[in-house]
């Protein structure tokens, strides 16, 4: 049976001890507001339904997301960590003040429509919320919240985006090339290069290490990879004197097996060769417009496809799990079909 009374405060606190439940609690402006949770969540008990939600009602999302960022986000690699620290503040920015028992659908649509109105593109808005459900899965499994259901899983997702299908065009490879030969440091050159004749993501690159590449059959193995799955990437007859140029290269520290390595750091130890500063000085400086670095990795996938390569063999040198992902990346260019289709016709 609940009891009823009055706080000094002029609250008025609801408590019900019920054999074989725990202790309820919980305090109102009004008396008539208490008598009525306390009537609803007896009959909860009795029906065996009752979920506590006190912790889910106290806990504030931006206090929770920066739980799941700690305990959860941590444990992914480091990239994917940077990215949802990234995603992690737009959320708690508009939403954070929010306990996640009041986030419901009507405000995460809200949220939706507002970071799209303002000119976010639909992809980013679909990983903002994907982070926002795994961090309710995460709460309502692992922490046992009290959670009733995932309020993201009720709302429509933006549609995925088009994908870019950015591809080199008419002298622009030769241009690009001849700018990085130029630069200072030979190593933005060749890790240009690698990316455009191996199709390597820029992760894949400068984590590189000397024993991953095997000259001498033309492969580089792969162990760290966006998607966790090791592969061994095939080196043709253009990617591997890059490769070779960069394991010989006669100014290599002893201190480190980075094929492209940086400048010792505070702590004394070498990291990856940051390139991205001077890749954009040489796409400012050649004026090529709208290239990313990662258009290199689509442009190489795209070639393998035009060489005649099938799906399962370009996948196995890609390293895409779906062949959905992979028909992004194959934008395959009319002219080129005009020919092969000439071919076959003869």
């Amino acid at each position: 049976m609940a009891t009823i009374t009055k706080t000094p405060s002029n609250t008025w606190k609801a408590l019900i001890r019920k054999r074989g439940w725990p202790t309820a609690i919980k305090t109102f402006r009004t008396k008539r507001d208490a008598l009525d949770w306390a009537r609803r969540t007896e009959d909860e008990m009795v029906r065996g339904v009752y979920i506590d939600r006190a912790d889910a009602s106290q806990l504030l999302l931006k206090t929770a997301m920066d739980r799941y960022l700690r305990e959860v986000s941590s444990t992914k690699k480091p990239s994917t960590h940077t990215a949802e620290q990234h995603k992690a503040k737009a959320l708690k920015a508009e939403l954070g003040g929010y306990s996640l028992a009041a986030l419901n659908p009507n405000l995460i649509a809200g949220y939706r429509d507002q970071r799209l109105a303002a000119g976010k593109s639909a992809n980013t808005v679909r990983l903002e919320l994907s982070l926002l459900s795994h961090l309710f899965t995460i709460a309502i499994k692992e922490w046992r919240l009290g959670l009733v259901y995932n309020p993201v899983a009720n709302i429509r997702k933006p549609p995925p985006g088009q994908g870019r299908n950015r591809r080199l065009k008419d002298n622009e490879e030769s241009v690009l090339l001849k700018a990085c030969d130029e630069y200072s440091n030979p190593m933005l050159s060749w890790i240009v290069r690698t990316a455009l004749f191996t199709s390597m993501r820029a992760s894949e690159i400068t984590s590189l290490r000397r024993n991953q590449v095997d000259l001498a059959h033309r492969v580089v193995r792969l162990t760290d990879t966006k998607n966790g799955s090791a592969r061994t990437v095939t080196l043709s007859r253009k990617a591997l004197p890059v490769l070779a140029s960069a394991l010989n290269y006669p100014v290599r520290p002893l201190d480190t097996d980075l094929i492209f390595w940086g400048e010792p750091g505070r702590d004394g130890n070498r990291r990856a060769y940051e390139f991205r500063m001077a890749w954009k000085k040489i796409i400012r400086d050649t004026e090529i417009k709208n290239l990313r670095f990662h258009d290199l990795r689509h442009e190489a996938v795209s070639r393998l496809v035009e060489a005649g390569l099938g799906d399962q063999e370009v996948a196995a040198i890609s390293g895409h799990k779906s062949m959905q992902m992979l028909k992004r990346y194959t934008h395959l260019r009319a002219e080129d079909l005009v020919e092969r289709l000439d071919q076959l016709m003869v």
